[in-house]
């Protein structure tokens, strides 16, 4: 459960809408590259936000090591003194997270039917614990059964990193900080 309560925002009532209005039949535009409103929600309003843009390859700050991150969170092929561009940032995160999204289609029945703020959340969660911890996350089997606000909440457990609670992974999980969306802040504001 979480440390804080959700709670519906008017900052994440305005995300979902921004997305929604530039969307064509649930799909936007990110990085010149047509993907889900979902994607284009989360890489948006959650990874982005949260994860920072680094041109240059940096250790994990939880294990100071291991896995190599660049750009808005990748790890996929990253090594130490690996250095990419903003453009090739912007298509490390369309392709990475349209392959979880994938996965997520594939563990979830009826997955582009659910709620767009709680898909959101299922892939801003998966770009930190990836698709198998999503799959078969209680968060997840609880979305399945339609109990979206429940689901939201199961979420929040994930705010450990190196087997210690984050107060960043804490903030991102749940209602955010001044500056930025929580994914359960998020996924609530579209319930």
């Amino acid at each position: 459960m979480p440390i804080n309560k959700l709670r519906s925002s008017a900052r994440g009532k305005a995300a979902i809408g921004a997305i929604v209005a530039a969307s064509i039949a649930g799909f936007a535009m990110l990085a010149g590259t047509r993907v889900p409103d979902d994607v284009a929600l989360a890489a948006t309003f959650l990874n982005k936000p949260w994860e920072g843009r680094e041109l240059r390859a940096y250790p994990d700050p939880a294990t100071g090591g291991k896995p190599w991150t660049i750009c808005d969170g990748d790890t996929e092929g990253v090594t130490p003194g690996m250095i990419e561009t903003s453009a090739g940032c912007d298509k490390r995160l369309v392709r990475r997270m349209m392959q979880y999204r994938a996965q997520y289609v594939a563990c979830v029945p009826g997955f582009d039917q659910k709620p767009l703020s709680w898909r959101a959340m299922i892939n801003s969660l998966g770009w930190n614990i990836g698709p198998a911890g999503v799959c078969k996350s209680t968060a997840v089997r609880l979305g399945i059964a339609g109990r979206y606000l429940e689901s939201c909440n199961a979420a929040t457990a994930f705010n450990k990193a190196a087997g210690r609670i984050f107060i960043g992974l804490v903030k991102r999980r749940e209602m955010g900080d001044a500056t930025r969306i929580g994914e359960g802040e998020l996924c609530v504001s579209g319930l």
